[in-house]
């Protein structure tokens, strides 16, 4: 059987998806603007389901909620603070900045690096792809400052590395060789800068980065065939 839907005031509906404040959404009522299942409604108390709401003749913007897979370019900032720099919420419709919960990314990507990047106003989603007790995979594609150092399959697979400033060890990645200075690093861990600061602790530096895989999804392929900057909706995780 299938869930009911769950039952919201009109105005907290407007409110909650960026439309309106609480107080404003009763002039857009007062004008007739908003139907519920195409009918006109007055009442900013009344209960609804957000999927039977529109607004001047059109349905709301993922009365759902919203998940989606955005391809990262470098050069954005994982924040809200736009005095961090350009940031990656730029790249979305500009109603969503005002949704609430706030649409938020599920970890981060550093300026400099690119790729695959899950955004959502799901705040347990979020909890879960991030938490280390469900050990999410991800996978990056990594350009040294030097050739591959020979004995860094072996430090990024022990389970030993130590990051500088730091008395736990990494948790055992799996790095594959894919050129001399090129490689792949599929890891469960999310710290700080860690892919960088890895490589940093055995004597390399990282010229470019780039996130192939978060979770379930891969860019290029189920759909997530993704240009720098472009988006798309996903379905959650199972």
């Amino acid at each position: 059987m299938a869930a009911r839907p769950t039952l919201l005031r009109l105005d907290r509906v407007l409110a909650n998806l960026g439309y309106a404040t609480r107080s404003t959404a009763a002039g857009l009522l007062r004008d007739g603007r908003v139907l519920v299942d195409g009918v006109e409604m007055r009442d900013a108390a009344t209960k609804v389901d957000p999927q039977a709401v529109t607004l001047d003749g059109e349905p709301l913007d993922h009365p759902c909620g919203v998940l989606v897979a955005l391809h990262k370019p470098a050069g954005l900032v994982c924040s809200h603070d736009e005095s961090e720099g350009p940031l990656v919420y730029d790249l979305l419709p500009f109603r969503w900045t005002a949704r609430t919960p706030v649409v938020t990314s599920a970890g981060r990507l550093d300026k400099d690096t690119s790729g695959i990047l899950i955004l959502t106003d799901d705040s347990p989603l979020v909890h879960r792809l991030t938490s280390p007790k469900h050990h999410v995979t991800k996978e990056y594609e990594a350009i040294l400052d030097r050739p591959v150092p020979a004995d860094a399959v072996e430090a990024f697979a022990s389970g030993t590395l130590t990051l500088r400033n730091e008395n736990r060890p990494c948790a055992p990645a799996d790095l594959a060789v894919t050129g001399e200075r090129t490689c792949t690093v599929t890891m469960t861990e999310g710290r700080y800068h860690q892919v960088r600061r890895m490589f940093s602790a055995i004597g390399a530096e990282v010229e470019s980065l780039h996130r192939r895989v978060f979770g379930p999804w891969r860019l290029g392929v189920n759909g997530l065939d993704l240009a720098p900057g472009e988006w798309c909706d996903i379905n959650p995780p199972q």
